[in-house]
């Protein structure tokens, strides 16, 4: 009761800080900072509480996704070229969130120090189960045959355009895994291109291709299920996107001397080195010569991509390329209740506003 009562007291007051304590605390203010702030009060990134209050609203789960028609259209519709597309598209989705989920866990949540934030990545840890979820049950319902599906599952060792893939992603994961802290300006610019390739290349290359094979399927009417689930992936991989961009502007305005030309270089051969993994993941899904889609537009196609991506870093275009893919002009994304959909998912309220694929692909 002693310890109340002085904390209700008029008179009681905090022990001083020493001047090295002060010191640190003045110096606390970068959110790349070594640490783990604990506190919400005062709140110093209230955009990114925000952007954790807008995920709660756009909760969605695979009970909602109905595969009973694609199950028909597997069997009766699709052609062998375009089930070879999709056997190569679920094998990739099969671990590829799991990757992103290991990212978020092993590297961004022990680095970026700000508790607002971290709500956000707990979020998105979350959303990726989910999504891995929502990828488990597309195998279990499109791939009966448990050896095939075994083989699915291994993609990432047994399918070399999908080890390519996923090797490109091993490689930044572990430029910065086992660092505990990130002090000095390399340590710290290592930090910012493990961000930069995980919210551009591998959830805005990687993933925004695969989608635009779902949307162009849904453009011919077939496989609802998927197209149903990718519309709330793509909505929960976008804001993924727009936060890890929010901590990059974070980081420019604390510290803009790690957005030196060195930086640039690296980010522009990183989206290099990531567009030459999915043409040949590309080439292996079209391999069978899929009618609609050629392996020259889908490099176009990824160009374009790109150049979406640097422009969201604030950089220029490098292919300065149009989008060749007119069905993802097509895709009304933020309205999920469309003519291929056969129940109502537009009843959440989270991400408000217009999706654009000029702006986003």
């Amino acid at each position: 009761m002693a310890l109340i009562d002085d904390a209700l007291n008029p008179e009681f007051s905090e022990v001083p800080q020493t001047d090295a304590a002060a010191e640190t605390a003045q110096r606390q203010k970068n959110i790349l900072d070594p640490g783990f702030d604990l506190t919400l009060r005062p709140m110093r990134y209230p955009t990114f509480y925000g952007m954790y209050q807008d995920a709660i609203k756009n909760t969605w789960t695979v009970d909602e996704i109905d595969f009973s028609d694609d199950l028909v259209d597997l069997e009766r519709k699709l052609m062998p070229a375009e089930r070879h597309l999709v056997r190569r598209l679920v094998a990739f989705f099969a671990t590829g969130d799991s990757i992103v989920a290991n990212n978020l866990v092993l590297n961004l949540y022990q680095h970026i120090n700000a508790p607002e934030a971290r709500m956000y990545l707990s979020r998105q840890l979350y959303e990726e189960a989910l999504h891995v979820q929502f990828y488990l049950t597309l195998l279990d319902n499109y791939i009966p045959d448990h050896d095939e599906r075994a083989e699915a599952f291994a993609a990432v060792e047994t399918i070399p355009s999908i080890k390519q893939k996923a090797e490109f992603c091993f490689k930044w994961m572990n430029s910065i895994e086992g660092l505990d802290r990130i002090e000095t300006k390399e340590q710290r610019k290592s930090f910012l291109l493990n961000l930069i390739c995980f919210a551009t290349c591998i959830e805005g290359l990687f993933f925004f291709a695969a989608f635009a094979y779902v949307y162009f399927l849904r453009s011919k009417g077939l496989l609802n299920g998927l197209a149903a689930g990718t519309n709330w992936v793509f909505r929960d991989e976008s804001c993924h996107m727009n936060f890890a961009l929010e901590v990059i502007n974070t980081v420019r305005a604390e510290e803009p001397d790690l957005f030196d030309a060195d930086l640039e270089t690296r980010v522009r051969e990183m989206l290099d080195e990531a567009i030459e993994c999915e043409y040949q993941f590309a080439a292996d899904v079209l391999a069978e010569g899929v009618q609609g889609m050629s392996l020259a537009d889908t490099k176009v196609y990824l160009q374009y991509v790109a150049d979406q991506r640097l422009a969201m870093l604030g950089y220029s275009p490098q292919y300065s390329v149009k989008n060749p893919f007119d069905f993802m002009e097509l895709q009304d994304v933020q309205e999920l209740t469309n003519f291929f959909e056969r129940t109502v998912s537009a009843y959440q309220v989270g991400v408000e506003g217009e999706v654009g694929f000029d702006d986003d692909f």
